[in-house]
Parts: C-alpha cells; sequence; structure tokens
C-alpha cells in the first residue's frame, strides 16, 4: 500500500497532479481515446490494484477490503480495459494481439492498494497478459508495489520472472509501536525478511518506503528508521510527512483534537532526513524521494516531467495530450462497467496551456533540476523575494530550492502560483 500523498483521488502516481469535473460517461472508450494515440505515443501506465488485507487510518488513497471471491474477475477486467486502449472492442482477454504503436511503454506501474495481496495465479494472469499484448521491447522500469504481509519468495520469484525490475516496499516504520498506531498488517522483523526476500528473487532496484511526523514519533525512532533503512542499503527510499487527509480515521481523531500536527517538528524531520540520507550517498532528487545514483524513479519523474500517462483500473488516472480522465472510484462498478462494453471513465477535464504550465511549475519545482528561469518570467518580483530570503538560487539557468526551501516548499509554490 502505497502512503504517497498521492495515490488516485489526489497527487500520485495515478494522479499527479489532481483535479477533476465531472462530465457524462461514455459509452466506449474507443473512438476518441484511438485518436487522442494517434498523436500522442503512451510511454508510461499505471494500474491500479485497491485491494488490501486491512486498512489503514491514515490512507486516503481508492482501496477496499480483499475479497476472494472478486479478485479474478477484477483482473480479468483491467485486462479488458486495457484490450480495448489497443484498438479492439472490449470482448473479451484473450485475443493475443499486440499493441497499437502508439502505445510501446518505457514504466509500468502497479500501485494500489496492495498489488501483492493477489495470488500468484491472478498476478500470472495479469503479467502474462502484458506481456501478450503490449510491446515490450522498449521497457526500462516495471515497478511493484508491495507490502510486508503481503510477500513470499514464491511471488517474488513470479515477479522477477515476469520482468518487473522495481520494488516498492510499504515498510513505514521499523519500530512496532508506531506500525500498530498505522494499522499495519506487518512488525519489524516481517518487513526486513519482506525486503530480504525480494534481495534474495535477484531484485538489484528496491525502494522503501517510510513515514515521519506520525503521533507521539520522536526524533530518535526517526533516526533509527533512517539509520536501519541505510544498513539494509535500498536503492531508493522515499520520505513521506504524515497529512491528515479527509475520509479516514486519523482525519477524525485529529478533528477530535486526539492528534495534531506540529509543523516546527516536522521541519525538523525533514531536515534530519536530507542530512542523514545525503550523508549515507543518497541523491536528494525530489522532496519526497531519494536515491542511489542511476536509481531514480523514471516513472515517476514521468509525472514530474508533465509526460503523457494512461491509468488503468478503478480510480486510475490519465493524462493525453491536454485531456486528463478517472477511471470510477469504485472497483466493483469498475467490473461492471468492463464486462458490459462501457468505459470505466467517470470525470474528466480539458486542459489548457495555463493549467500545465502551473502544474509544471509546482511539481518542478520539487525536484534536484527544479524550473527554468524563463518559466518564472512572469514572477519576477516574487522570483527576487525568495532569492533573497536564501529560498531560491539560479543554477545552470534553473531556479532551484535551497535546503532552506525544501523544508517550505508547498509555501513556496503558493506564493508564485
Amino acid at each position: 500500500m502505497s502512503n504517497r500523498a498521492n495515490h488516485n483521488c489526489g497527487v500520485t502516481p495515478s494522479n499527479p497532479v489532481g483535479r477533476f469535473y465531472e462530465t457524462p460517461t461514455k459509452d466506449t472508450a474507443s473512438d476518441t481515446d484511438a485518436l487522442q494515440f494517434k498523436s500522442n505515443t503512451v510511454r508510461h501506465i499505471y494500474v491500479h490494484i485497491p485491494f488490501c488485507a486491512r486498512i489503514c487510518p491514515y490512507c486516503a488513497f481508492y482501496k477496499d477490503l480483499l475479497d476472494r471471491s472478486q479478485t479474478l474477475r477484477f483482473c480479468e477486467a483491467l485486462l479488458r480495459e486495457l484490450d480495448s486502449w489497443l484498438g479492439r472492442p472490449r470482448c473479451g482477454v484473450r485475443s493475443g494481439r499486440r499493441a497499437d504503436p502508439a502505445i510501446i511503454p518505457s514504466t509500468i506501474y502497479f500501485g494500489g492498494g496492495t498489488p501483492t495481496a493477489l495470488n500468484i495465479a491472478q498476478l500470472e494472469l495479469l503479467l502474462r497478459g502484458f506481456h501478450e499484448w503490449l510491446e515490450l521491447s522498449q521497457l526500462v522500469e516495471w515497478t511493484m508495489e508491495a507490502n510486508p504481509g503481503s510477500v513470499s519468495a514464491r511471488k517474488a520469484a513470479l515477479l522477477k520472472k515476469f520482468g518487473v525490475n522495481r520494488i516498492s516496499l510499504g515498510v513505514q516504520s521499523w519500530d512496532d509501536g508506531l506500525l500498530r498506531l498505522l494499522g499495519r498488517e506487518h512488525n519489524a522483523p516481517q518487513g526486513e525478511e519482506s525486503f530480504r526476500i525480494f534481495r534474495d528473487a535477484g531484485f538489484g532496484n528496491i525502494s522503501v518506503d517510510l513515514m515521519f511526523g506520525l503521533p507521539g514519533q520522536t526524533d530518535h525512532q526517526w533516526r533509527a528508521t533512517l539509520e536501519k533503512t541505510i544498513a539494509l542499503q535500498p536503492e531508493h527510499i522515499s520520505t513521506f510527512c504524515l497529512t491528515y487527509e479527509e475520509d479516514t480515521e486519523f482525519f477524525l481523531r485529529h478533528a477530535r483534537g486526539e492528534f495534531r500536527q506540529d509543523a516546527d517538528a516536522d521541519a525538523e524531520f525533514f531536515e534530519m532526513t536530507m542530512a542523514i540520507l545525503e550523508d549515507a550517498g543518497y541523491e536528494h532528487y525530489e522532496i519526497s524521494n531519494y536515491a542511489r545514483p542511476g536509481f531514480e524513479s523514471v516513472h515517476n519523474r514521468a509525472y514530474w516531467l508533465g509526460k503523457d500517462y494512461l491509468g488503468i483500473g478503478p480510480s486510475a488516472v490519465s493524462t493525453i495530450g491536454m485531456e486528463r480522465w478517472q477511471n470510477v472510484c469504485d472497483y466493483r462498478a469498475y467490473i461492471d462497467r468492463d464486462f458490459a462494453g462501457k468505459s470505466p471513465r467517470e470525470s474528466s477535464e480539458n486542459l489548457t496551456d495555463q493549467m500545465k504550465r502551473t502544474e509544471r511549475i509546482a511539481l518542478s519545482l520539487r525536484t534536484r533540476d527544479g524550473i527554468s528561469a524563463g518559466e518564472l518570467k512572469d514572477f519576477g518580483t516574487e522570483t527576487d523575494e525568495l532569492v533573497a530570503l536564501g529560498l531560491l538560487r539560479q543554477s545552470n539557468g534553473n531556479f532551484i530550492l535551497t535546503p532552506k526551501g525544501k523544508a517550505l516548499t508547498d509555501s513556496i509554490t503558493e506564493a508564485l502560483l
């Protein structure tokens, strides 16, 4: 289960920018969408698998409890949706024809939810289907999100066999007390065991997700979590500050005053993270992400650069050209629509050049490369003030955040936009 403040109805791999206008659902996804693909080659695919063995009380992404009676039909619906994007009617999942040249992915990302909550047969059905229908000769990164507790050596071997080459492991913490607070189904030893299962299976690109700013979390606990993670030597580490999202148990507890957010403490956690991980050789290439050289997430960088991407599955978001849409946020309705030959699309919006530019500035500022000075030419006064305050600096024709500015990313973006 990913804990990004992003997965499906917020800012995430499936929806990195987030906001939608309701439009009537189309009966078919073939005519207009096929025309879009003629001029917009899709290189990035996100697949949302919403099932979880347990619902974490802080998670606002679209998810549902695992229902073994529905998972096979759900997997078949995913393949039917993929099938429809190859320019064929929704008539089955075993036609075996390769994709239209307009869909040649360089990255695929299976997120959730917990993709590894599926059993081995269901995972094999999905992975084999993607191999049979898609041209994968240009694929450089295939990520699978996994939770400790849903991992086995057999599953890891299956993922490796079918070309998954990157794992995003949702550890969140190495402190058992904090894991219980977060409602996680695993403990610290199980987290380490899952990491080693993937290592032993031959995975040389593993990302570990961690969370800070948790209720009652101490500096000592966070430092210990970072040091434990470094000792395992993952290629990538993502660190996320807890946010209290609507429609979660944590949000209600925050509203009742049981939990409170301390911005100063969060900033200290953030600064500690930068210092410890950079000293350990991890490059801080995006506000929440650190990587060994050469192991930055190719898929997520595509979002930050404003590339087109196709989302498959319930709640998944797509952006092709100047249109963005989201699938229905209900896996049962998603299945029913797929098997009825209807598009799962529920909402869409037409983007403007200004909207694209705003998103580009907001996302690029979060990255190591920053934003070109030309993009900020209309914000001269604001930019000068941020430079004077030591929050921005120029480098190679771009404006990038200083270490001090990184701790204030959201405020800086608001000041500019």
